[in-house]
């Protein structure tokens, strides 16, 4: 992107009432960010939704000296970013209509790949809280997903660092400009997340950490992801507002569900009550709704199916599925008479041996 189109953009996301929304309806028409700036104004006009407001905001000088100073501090800085039409842009924000147009980054971000997630809930993390987030991310390591989370206290920080830990790509999507971290104590995290993943953010330089910033930042964390996962939360908070903009993105919403009386499970439990998340308890049950594979060359499988140890259940499943080939979750449940979430888990379980490997469909075959 060249200079004159990074101030053009940057200059459509400082105008009063252009949106996302509307700054992408006008780069469609126009055929670039530079040529909204000098297409007439009777052509403008024919727009929908394009008002007077709209158009003296575009003729107004003051956004284009705004805009030339942060082009100035992102080139200089070295900062690197992804407009919402680049390659680079992360592909699943591309779906979502009112995405930003512009992303800043930093660290060594790779998201080319597909299995990804956002991990969200309370700042006020409890101890099961903790132990549910490291044990999911420690279990999903084999898949190497990326993690995805806001680098807020709690649940945030939580499972940024368990990916760290399980040498995963990890990604702070933050509420302010790249110069600044919130919270400050989290300063000494950032050499780590940077190393394994880095930071989105689409506020710029002179942009602090205020309320609204949250609210649209939660768009990001839910839209650049294949799915979102609540850890804990209370009946309200952060963490459902991004639930909810997952489901309007018509993403999968995963939650772990709490004792009716916790205050920091209400929010996940109304989730699940609501229809509005399905009810996980483990890795397995997220691995098999996702319907994410593990990739296994054959000739090890084999060498592991001649000697690897099973356990009873895992030797009834492998039997089974020798016997009578591919085989969905369900009927290996009622075959094998082993309750459904038992199968789950020892499926995922006997996949990481290399004995079985799951199909398309839902299917599952042994090796």
């Amino acid at each position: 992107m060249t200079t004159n189109e990074l101030v053009a953009v940057l200059r459509l996301q400082c105008i009063p009432n252009i949106g996302d929304v509307t700054a992408k309806k006008l780069i469609a028409h126009c055929g670039s960010p530079e040529a909204v700036f000098t297409d007439k104004r009777q052509f403008l006009e024919r727009i929908d939704g394009i008002g007077t407001v709209t158009l003296r905001g575009l003729q107004d000088i003051k956004y284009l000296k705004m805009a030339e100073a942060e082009a100035k501090y992102v080139q200089e800085q070295g900062i690197d970013f992804s407009y919402f039409l680049d390659e680079s842009h992360p592909k699943y924000l591309k779906h979502c209509i009112d995405s930003p147009l512009l992303l800043f980054k930093r660290g060594n971000i790779d998201l080319n790949r597909r299995k990804i997630i956002s991990i969200v809930g309370t700042r006020k993390v409890t101890s099961y809280g903790a132990a549910l987030c490291e044990q999911l991310i420690s279990d999903l390591a084999p898949l190497d997903p990326i993690i995805v989370s806001g680098y807020a206290y709690g649940v945030d920080i939580c499972a940024q660092k368990a990916a760290i830990k399980n040498g995963l790509q990890t990604v702070g999507c933050l509420a302010h400009g790249l110069n600044q971290t919130y919270p400050k104590i989290h300063s000494k995290f950032n050499t780590a997340v940077e190393a394994n993943g880095g930071f989105l953010t689409e506020f710029w330089s002179n942009s602090n950490p205020e309320r609204e910033n949250f609210l649209r930042r939660n768009r990001i964390i839910a839209g650049m992801t294949e799915a979102t996962v609540v850890i804990e939360s209370a009946e309200k908070g952060g963490s459902l507002v991004t639930a909810d903009i997952a489901n309007s993105y018509s993403r999968e919403v995963f939650a772990f569900p709490g004792r009716a009386q916790d205050k920091y499970s209400i929010g996940c439990n109304n989730l699940i009550k609501q229809q509005k998340a399905h009810m996980i308890t483990n890795a397995a049950d997220l691995i098999f709704m996702l319907g994410w594979e593990l990739e296994v060359k054959e000739e090890k499988g084999i060498q592991k199916q001649l000697f690897v140890s099973l356990e009873k259940s895992e030797q009834t499943i492998y039997d089974y599925l020798h016997k009578e080939g591919k085989q969905q979750l369900d009927s290996i449940a009622l075959e094998c008479e082993i309750p459904v979430f038992k199968v789950s888990s020892t499926l995922l379980t006997m996949e990481m041996k290399g004995v079985i490997r799951p199909l398309p469909g839902k299917l599952f075959e042994a090796i």
